[in-house]
């Protein structure tokens, strides 16, 4: 029996419902959007923060929900800032943690997002995507957000804000995460 293809996204990110909302369109479910993440819990697990967050939303909505979070490691800085980006955005912003990387050849870091959905009632299921790139010296493109104008996919010349939103889609930590949860999605007769 074929499901509704509308999923809530719970996030206050403009961004990132946009982003979302392209990926799983091309996958036949769209988004709705709940103005809010929940609670943050304090962890270095995106998964985890995810988790929460989706767990208390959908108890408190009655709903069936996902949430998405997502986090910087840079090798060179000891996986810093982690799931903390956020805090660190908006604290030491992209020039602060170029700064952090002066003098440093190595560059190496990855981002790692996490998608938990939550059925009404139920256990939240967690997909996670990765993508492994180098921190650039200067912040390059106008597109995308947050960290995007600094960190370079592997196998790319471009920063993920040089991109357009379909090429950074095509590659992208939070789109490997949203693909997965499709992929699940659509197995359990939802589409």
């Amino acid at each position: 029996m074929r499901g509704s293809n509308r999923v809530i996204f719970a996030t206050s990110n403009e961004h990132k419902f946009l982003e979302a909302s392209y990926v799983l369109s091309k996958r036949g479910i769209v988004l709705e959007r709940l103005q809010s993440k929940g609670t943050e819990i304090q962890s270095g697990d995106v998964a985890e923060i995810a988790t929460q967050a989706a767990s208390q939303l959908s108890k408190m909505t009655g709903s069936s929900l996902f949430v998405e979070d997502t986090g910087l490691w840079i090798d060179q800085l000891g996986g810093f800032p982690g799931a903390y980006g956020s805090y660190v955005y908006a604290t030491l912003g992209l020039e602060g943690v170029l700064r952090l990387l002066e003098d440093r050849p190595k560059r190496d870091a990855h981002f790692q997002s996490a998608v938990a959905y939550c059925d009404a009632g139920g256990e939240p299921k967690v997909f996670v995507g990765r993508l492994e790139g180098i921190v650039a010296t200067t912040p390059r493109g106008g597109g995308g957000f947050g960290f995007d104008p600094i960190f370079v996919p592997l196998d790319s010349k471009k920063t993920l804000a040089e991109m357009s939103l379909e090429e950074k889609s095509s590659v992208s930590h939070r789109s490997r995460a949203l693909n997965a949860f499709a992929d699940w999605f659509e197995s359990q007769g939802r589409l």
